[in-house]
């Protein structure tokens, strides 16, 4: 799998984090983040999402202020989360993110990020980030967790089956394009894909 974020009563994942971030910004201007809005803009690239974002909610920011006012939140909210592998984040939020992981994280040799790699074009649900992330590994990886609509409409366009953990708000319906629907990464059972099953 080429991401994975999971998370704890002590570990946020960064879908969360972001919401925070974002919703602390929009209270500034008396305005709600929703989850409706949430579940338009995972997985797409930061630029993309903001200009999104302050469309959405009327802000009266341009994308780079935005993107400087949710940075600073995210500077601090960052460091207690966990990611792996690919990810529409930029190489700045990624570091944040895995700060308290370096051992972790120096063991995956592939690392692609969606908002600073200038192969992957276009965000989700386009397919290019699990494509160039594809392409960097010997044999191509068949198989992605992701945990939006948006992730798995781009794995699936990539020819990959997908395994979704979703936010527990999501209606299941709209993940009926996903090839497993899981409430948590602890269900997931590898030998299902034809992978080793997991030892204790």
């Amino acid at each position: 799998m080429s991401r994975h974020e999971e998370s704890t009563d002590d570990n946020k994942d960064t879908e969360d984090l972001y919401s925070i971030g974002f919703q602390k910004v929009a209270s500034r201007y008396g305005k709600e983040f929703t989850f409706a809005l949430k579940c338009k803009i995972m997985g797409q690239q930061s630029r993309e999402f903001s200009k999104m974002i302050i469309d959405e909610l009327e802000l009266p920011l341009t994308v780079d202020e935005f993107i400087r006012e949710t940075r600073e939140i995210f500077d601090q909210l960052f460091p207690d989360c966990t990611v792996m592998s690919a990810t529409s984040s930029s190489v700045e939020s990624y570091e944040l993110k895995v700060q308290n992981h370096l051992a972790l994280f120096e063991l995956m040799p592939y690392k692609t990020w969606g908002s600073s790699d200038p192969a992957v074009k276009r965000g989700k649900p386009h397919p290019d980030i699990f494509i160039v992330a594809a392409n960097k590994f010997p044999d191509k990886p068949s198989l992605d967790k992701v945990d939006s609509i948006n992730g798995v409409a781009a794995a699936r366009a990539a020819g990959m089956q997908v395994v979704m953990v979703p936010d527990p708000r999501l209606d299941r319906a709209l993940a009926a394009a996903a090839s497993l629907v899981l409430p948590s990464v602890e269900h997931f059972q590898p030998e299902l894909f034809g992978l080793p099953p997991y030892t204790d």
